[in-house]
């Protein structure tokens, strides 16, 4: 038969230190992975922050293709991998106020020579054939040659937008990212429209 026998009080010491060491090991570990979350939950939304970029659109300079009050998501880092094109949709800081924000097509390039007839728009005297327009209006500018590393651009509703024809051409340095997905509201959920062909006749 066995026989109990109760523990000595030295024991007794060296089990509750065995158990409070036990409990402390694993405070440790638990605040441990709490640091070590944290510190990658920081990492992780700094890059996405230098990838990418929200962004709410403010009046009708974009009609009728992107819409007061829609929410977009501005991609950063695809102009480092290539320069932007014709017909791509950008986000810019105002070069009246750079605390501003902007957001404008792009439709002429460095070195070429844009001119604006009735509306339309020439490049290197080539008629666009801007298929995302629907009111061009009738207003005239330049000719005038784009610099190195500067674009111009034009919102899609020409009768109402403060673009290239106003303050000039936009410094390539200005340009925070390319409008890549349209989020808010969700009618609208979906890539943006760019037109990189801008078919010329």
């Amino acid at each position: 038969m066995n026989e109990l026998r109760k523990p000595t009080a030295y024991e007794t010491v060296l089990e509750e230190t065995v158990d409070e060491e036990d409990r402390h090991l694993s405070l440790k570990a638990i605040m441990r992975e709490v640091v070590e979350t944290a510190i990658l939950t920081v990492v992780i939304f700094l890059l996405v922050r230098m990838a990418f970029q929200n962004f709410r659109i403010e009046g009708q300079s974009m009609e009728a293709n992107l819409h007061h009050g829609q929410f977009l998501i501005v991609s950063k880092l695809v102009y480092y991998l290539h320069p932007p094109e014709r017909g791509d949709v950008v986000v810019f800081h105002s070069p009246q106020n750079p605390r501003k924000d902007f957001i404008k097509r792009v439709v002429g390039l460095p070195g070429e020579e844009v001119e604006m007839r009735d509306g339309e728009v020439y490049v290197n005297d080539v008629r666009l054939h801007e298929t995302y327009i629907s009111n061009p209006g009738n207003r005239s500018w330049g000719p005038e040659v784009i610099g190195e590393f500067e674009y111009f651009v034009l919102g899609d509703n020409r009768a109402n937008s403060s673009d290239s024809r106003s303050w000039g051409m936009l410094d390539g340095d200005a340009i925070i990212g390319k409008a890549w997905l349209s989020y808010w509201p969700p009618r609208t959920l979906g890539p943006v429209p760019h037109y990189t062909f801008a078919a010329v006749e």
